[in-house]
């Protein structure tokens, strides 16, 4: 088929999907974001940047897409399975997937450039996909909020880790009510190990994690499946065990010491402890275990004691996943904030405000049709001095403009006509106060920038 005719085929198709009443709405578990929450993100996005480059990381991007292969065994049965979207591309039959977190492509990029010095300490803000069913508060395609740190294996990098987290939650509003559960891999295998005889608690540590979701008798009824009712319970009794840090931590150890990697994890977090600047924030919990398979140490999990809301934060180390893609291993440890959800709730709590609909920070009314050619110049003189300026493109009467402004949320109208374009003047106007005042252009910045002040 040739090219002209392929597009006229296309074309009557698109045609005959219009004329059935094509669906508009995007698809289930995705939506358009208007102007109001567009800004919003990226101010709050802009906010979490400036906290992640005090700390020395600097920004990564990595595609949308990647092959199966490289996400294939890293998260566990239940998100390979069923939640990650993954596609044959018809052209060369390669099977691919949209990314399911940012942590996974990171690990291949870093395999990929030995040649990165050491640490490597990146953010990315960017959006993820997970096949799950929609519900309030959770998307297919949603912002991720990452700060990781590769290549320490110290615990100086995972306090770090949560202090770039915790301030960066500060950041966007989230001062009061915070609360960062702590845990480590190493303590629940070995007492898992020693008091169970598992050998491989990955699908203990599942069952755990839905917790939240199924509650204790549904977990416990599932761990009774998997390792019949008498260890079901003690699972369930071990992981109700939480308390201050510090204290716990070392009972602990007076406890279970004996085991290699309950008194490594254990010792490991209490260093934790000792370099958060805020350990006060710090609440150590069996029950935090992290539902993905590629976690190896210390774990992390930051609550907001706000109704609704919840968890806004996780993360945790994952010294193995590096080397999945490379022939070294590369300790690595971060945090992700689940920015779209947090949003969302903020929003429903009244954390967060819709400060403004527009960037828009000045529009141009031209008082009659003449006057356009003035208001067009006016609008460039107003960009040239770094301002946010419409102009009326519709050569609309003067009261049109006007409602247009006052549905756009544009702080301050400039209103020029024949006489403000004789005198060379301009009359502006602010919404917030009410001020009117006429100034010669050349003295408009200054009013200006005191009416946007």
């Amino acid at each position: 088929m040739s090219l002209s005719r392929a597009t006229k085929s296309l074309s009557r198709r698109a045609l005959n999907l219009v004329g059935a009443d094509m669906e508009l709405r995007p698809p289930r578990g995705f939506r358009d974001l208007p102007p109001e929450l567009a800004i919003l993100r990226k101010e709050l996005i802009s906010r979490l940047e400036a906290v992640y480059r005090r700390y020395g990381f600097d920004p990564l991007e990595t595609p949308a897409v990647e092959h199966w292969e490289v996400l294939a065994g890293k998260y566990g049965e239940e998100a390979e399975g069923r939640l990650i979207w993954r596609f044959k591309d018809p052209w060369s039959d390669r099977e691919y997937a949209l990314r399911y977190d940012l942590t996974v492509p990171l690990a291949r990029f870093v395999a990929s450039h030995p040649e990165i010095p050491m640490p490597f300490k990146r953010y990315q803000i960017a959006p993820v996909w997970r096949h799950e069913e929609p519900q309030r508060g959770r998307y297919r395609e949603f912002y991720q909020s990452d700060a990781d740190i590769v290549g320490s294996p110290y615990p100086e990098a995972d306090a770090e880790v949560i202090n770039v987290t915790t301030d960066a939650l500060e950041a966007i509003g989230l001062r009061e009510g915070l609360k960062v559960l702590i845990n480590d891999r190493r303590v629940l295998a070995g007492i898992f190990e020693e008091e169970l005889g598992l050998t491989n608690p990955i699908p203990v540590y599942r069952a755990i994690d839905k917790l939240d979701k199924i509650g204790p008798d549904g977990v416990k009824a599932e761990l009774a499946r998997l390792l019949g009712e008498p260890a079901a319970s003690r699972v369930i009794d071990v992981a109700s065990y939480q308390g201050e840090p510090r204290s716990t931590l070392e009972e602990i150890i007076r406890r279970h010491g004996s085991n290699r990697r309950v008194k490594e994890g254990a010792e490991h977090l209490l260093q934790v402890v000792d370099l958060v600047k805020r350990p006060s924030l710090l609440l150590f919990s069996m029950s935090l275990v992290r539902g993905l398979d590629y976690y190896t140490g210390p774990i992390l999990e930051v609550v907001l004691d706000r109704p609704s809301i919840g968890s806004v934060a996780g993360g945790g180390r994952y010294d193995n996943l590096i080397g999945l893609f490379a022939k070294r291993q590369v300790p690595a440890t971060g945090a992700s904030i689940g920015l779209d959800r947090l949003i969302d709730a903020g929003l429903e709590a009244g954390i967060f405000q819709v400060s403004r609909k527009t960037y828009t920070q000045v529009l141009v009314i031209n008082v009659t049709s003449e006057s356009f050619r003035y208001a067009w110049s006016v609008a460039e003189i107003m960009r040239g001095w770094g301002f946010n300026v419409r102009v009326d493109l519709n050569r609309s009467a003067q009261d049109a403009q006007r409602r247009r402004g006052l549905r756009w949320g544009v702080p301050v109208f400039a209103f020029v006509g024949p006489q403000e374009e004789q005198a060379g003047t301009v009359t502006l106007y602010s919404q917030a106060t009410g001020e009117r005042v006429t100034v010669r252009l050349d003295e408009a910045k200054g009013v200006l920038e005191r009416m946007l002040s």
